[in-house]
């Protein structure tokens, strides 16, 4: 709700500043390993110092280089100069020395983390759990190797992350305003506005003259970044699958008999039964269940009686060895050895005294080897063909290792080679059978060795190689002119709407109805529709809000404004015409609402003001030198 009256006031949440340690860690990752950066950053220098801490080129390589994997998972195509551009690598930086900064704070206060609290720490998070959410070591071993992290660095880093709150929670963890301030924002809320908005499309302009070939090549290298097609490539590739190996899985009449040998015990007469069973925790509660059935009660409603559901009592197609299992030895033979509708005699086992009902017994007769050769050599060809592409694959990847060549491997193997167009990571250019390999050719180097990768588990490979990389750039003028063209009139049409648009908002500030500045334009243009809305509507809707409306909660009344629409389509006129003041007095729940909002950003507040103030008492120190030279490193050749 406040975001409105705070939009854009607080750089940093107070969790923010604790994300950088802990959860960024275990969440998205630590360390450069497989994530696209390689080794950027490997020989570690200072690049700012603050009291007893440092912040290097590592750690924050290592945050940015997590920020482009989460930015990656919505824009694939997402290079590391582009994705710099948007000042992450700044707001990296800030953000690291700000912890660095109350954690040496926090340590010369004498704030510390124990071992105990760590472990405690570490037993909470739940990518180290089990399925019952307990603590697993072999979970969290596998995790750290995973994201290549140490126990000791991850240790260290939620170590800091406890002397952090330790820090700040006291300080801005309950913050509270009164609730006079929260009713003044609170009215703010119910202020009602009323006015119009009306839109002079662009494609309502006149088009104009055909445009040059002179005209085409200027708008052409004004906006070159706009043709720019992100970096593509073209990939090698060989595809494999069970087509390959289809001669050798072939099964022998020997391996289907040596498997139906084998596998005797599975086409022997099976005999299954569908049970109901009860599990009481005593035996004078089996014997009271017994006495029941015996005086003519229903297994199913003695059960209910007891507390159980059909599901709790249902065991369907149990064998004995498998029923066995889950009960005993001794309680399987009763059930299986009683009569279809027989009821067993209370038999104790560790999980208490168990009641059985017998209500169906399924026999299968033996099957003969004639029966079931087609599925037996069913299983055995996938098994077979299963083996087969893992010895390819083996083979394929040893051939690579020992130095033979792309052309060499396929050759050898009867692979047929094939060439993509210039594709791009998210896909363009690419056919729906190359998608799979997509994210591994973006990540290799354009001289690397060919690689072999998974199209489909078990069933479909490729070999691939990187073929070439062409850079990022627009393609030729001669190849879009027509594209350009359209782009030229249109910008053309939108310059004209925002002349008539802005002659419009002048009539309406010089008195002029809106209807009719609109109706006097000169042109067929929709007429203005009426808008009638509260401040709350605003703050509730969010990114949703059109922004005709929002502008219209920050102008002044009586007058107009210009707004270009979407997509350059042209452009709003946005017109106040009265405001209603709000009172919230006697809402009270509207007023607890903001006034526990405010408590948050108050919060968040002083979180980062002190967090300012440590900053300035340790005194930061910045290795300009090294900052920028590691963010040329990270930008690539050509960078300033």
């Amino acid at each position: 709700m406040l975001s409105f009256f705070r939009r854009g006031i607080m750089s940093k949440l107070m969790l923010g500043v604790l994300a950088i340690g802990l959860f960024a860690i275990v969440i998205t990752g630590f360390g450069t390993g497989g994530s696209g950066l390689g080794g950027v950053g490997a020989g570690s220098s200072t690049l700012a110092s603050v009291g007893d801490e440092t912040v290097t080129s590592t750690e924050l390589t290592d945050q940015v280089n997590r920020q482009l994997t989460r930015a990656r998972e919505q824009q694939p195509e997402l290079d590391l100069p582009r994705f710099l551009r948007t000042g992450v690598f700044e707001e990296a930086l800030r953000g690291l020395i700000s912890v660095k900064a109350l954690l040496s704070f926090g340590r010369d206060v004498g704030l510390a983390a124990s071992k105990l609290m760590v472990d405690r720490e570490i037993a909470s998070i739940p990518a180290f759990q089990n399925l019952a959410g307990q603590f697993d070591n072999a979970a969290f071993q596998a995790a750290l190797a995973r994201q290549n992290v140490t126990e000791q660095a991850l240790r260290s880093e939620i170590e800091a992350s406890i002397i952090q709150r330790q820090l700040l929670l006291p300080i801005a963890g309950n913050a509270r305003v009164p609730q006079s301030l929260a009713l003044q924002y609170a009215s703010l809320l119910l202020e009602r506005r009323q006015g119009s908005v009306g839109i002079v499309p662009a494609e309502a302009m006149p088009a104009g003259p055909a445009p040059t070939d002179a005209e085409l090549q200027t708008f052409y290298n004004q906006n070159r970044t706009r043709y720019t097609l992100p970096e593509r490539r073209v990939l090698r590739y060989a595809v494999f699958g069970p087509d390959k190996v289809a001669a050798q899985a072939r099964p022998t009449d020997a391996e289907i008999a040596n498997y139906y040998r084998t596998n005797a015990a599975r086409y022997a007469a099976q005999e299954t039964r569908d049970l109901s069973q009860v599990v009481l925790p005593t035996q004078q509660a089996a014997q009271q269940f017994a006495a029941k059935l015996a005086r003519g009660t229903s297994f199913q409603q003695a059960a209910a009686e007891a507390g159980f559901s059909a599901g709790d009592i249902r065991q369907a197609g149990q064998n004995r060895q498998g029923f066995s299992g889950i009960s005993s030895p001794a309680i399987a033979n009763a059930a299986f050895g009683a009569a279809e509708g027989a009821v067993t005699q209370p038999i104790q086992s560790e999980l208490g005294w168990h009641i059985v009902r017998i209500d169906k017994i399924n026999r299968t007769p033996a099957r003969a080897l004639e029966a079931v050769r087609g599925e037996i050599a069913a299983a055995l060809t996938q098994q077979k063909t299963e083996a087969g592409l893992a010895d390819l694959v083996t083979r394929i990847e040893d051939s690579l290792a020992d130095g033979s060549s792309f052309e060499e491997v396929a050759r050898a193997n009867g692979l047929q080679v094939q060439e993509t167009p210039p594709v791009t990571a998210a896909g363009a250019g690419a056919t729906t059978d190359i998608q799979p390999l997509l994210k591994t050719a973006f990540e290799m180097a354009e001289d690397e060795d060919p690689v072999v990768e998974t199209i489909q588990q078990g069933q479909r490979f490729a070999m691939l190689a990187v073929g070439r990389i062409v850079p990022a750039a627009p393609p030729p003028l001669a190849q879009i002119a027509d594209r350009v063209r359209t782009d030229l009139v249109a910008q053309r049409q939108a310059q004209r709407a925002r002349q008539v648009a802005a002659a419009i908002v002048a009539k309406i500030n010089a008195g002029t109805a809106p209807a009719q500045a609109f109706a006097q334009a000169g042109i067929a243009l929709p007429a203005p529709q009426p808008i009638n809305a509260r401040r709350m509507d605003i703050s509730q809707g969010g990114a949703e809000v059109p922004p005709p409306l929002q502008m219209m909660f920050s102008m002044k009344r009586g007058t107009a404004k210009l707004l270009e629409a979407p997509n350059r389509g042209g452009w709003f006129v946005v017109h106040l015409a009265t405001t209603e003041a709000g009172d919230a007095r006697g809402n009270q729940q509207l007023i607890q609402a903001t006034q526990a909002q405010f408590g948050q950003v108050a919060s968040d507040e002083l979180a980062q003001q002190f967090t300012n103030a440590v900053e300035r008492q340790l005194e930061v120190e910045r290795n300009e030198d090294a900052i920028r030279a590691l963010k040329r490193q990270l930008q690539g050749p050509g960078a300033q």
